[in-house]
């Protein structure tokens, strides 16, 4: 019943900022004003909504450190994203062709923010966490991986190796990234880095959604495999190795800072075990 109290409150913030952004594109500045507003409230319900249900402090969300931590996932997924398309630029065709829109650019920061910020909030500090309660850190991160690429079927140039892609190289990463740190800030920080550092300056295609006006004008062809052809880059074969390899980082750390949940059918099994005094 929590997971649904708590799921519900974050996705109505969720769908009502997405419609108020809707309604005001072209608008760079109310984008911008919006994409923000919703991103605040949006942590603001969360903390309320896991207080209420739950009895307890929302340390995922804890103040202290916030900004470090949000900046370590800006650079973790800013870096990650640079490293794709470089390594496409090398295989295909990326020409950067001068500079692109400002303001553009501007605007996809409000929708980057409230798009990272509301799914981390939805898919790491409520699914997956709760879940993992439940079953486990492993079975939780790929059940929630999966469902999260099922979510981007609904993208408009969406495709099966698309969700497919998005499951592994993001979902799964991203509640790795969760586990090992045991906060929410990280991986808004890197989501936000990934998802701006595509649309808002590299200005490619992110997850089906058509064209980005960033910061760079820039152009791409080649094979769909290198490129993600109209998914972007994220269905491309270079994301996927780059996210398999950012998920068995992040699970290390986990189980080396003692972060992985057991299964907990043999957690229970254990706490039933009788104790032998010798």
């Amino acid at each position: 019943m929590r997971l649904l109290k708590q799921l519900v409150a974050v996705a109505a913030v969720a769908f009502v900022g997405g419609q108020a952004i809707a309604a005001v594109e072209g608008n760079d500045a109310l984008t911008l004003l919006l994409g923000l507003s919703t991103a605040v409230v949006a942590v603001l319900v969360y903390g309320w909504v896991v207080r209420r249900t739950e009895r307890r402090s929302v340390t995922e969300l804890a103040r202290s450190g916030a900004g470090a931590r949000i900046t370590r996932g800006l650079l973790i997924g800013f870096a990650m994203f640079a490293a794709v398309i470089v390594n496409i630029a090398f295989v295909a065709d990326y020409d950067i062709d001068g500079l692109g829109s400002v303001t553009g650019a501007v605007a996809l920061l409000g929708f980057m923010a409230a798009a990272a910020v509301t799914e981390e909030l939805m898919f790491r500090g409520v699914l997956f966490r709760i879940v993992e309660e439940r079953t486990g850190t492993w079975i939780a991160l790929v059940l929630t991986g999966v469902v999260f690429g099922l979510m981007h079927l609904l993208n408009p140039d969406a495709s099966v190796w698309g969700a497919i892609c998005i499951a592994v190289e993001a979902g799964f990463m991203l509640a790795a990234c969760y586990a090992a740190t045991r906060n929410l800030w990280v991986p808004i920080g890197l989501h936000f880095g990934w998802n701006f550092a595509a649309g808002g300056i590299f200005s490619v295609v992110v997850s089906g959604n058509g064209d980005s006006e960033g910061l760079l004008d820039t152009s791409m062809s080649g094979p769909a495999l290198v490129t993600g052809g109209d998914f972007g880059p994220e269905g491309s074969l270079y994301t996927v190795v780059a996210g398999v390899a950012l998920t068995v980082v992040f699970m290390w750390l986990a189980h080396r800072r003692g972060h992985i949940v057991p299964r907990r059918r043999k957690a229970v099994i254990a706490q039933a075990a009788p104790v032998t005094v010798s």
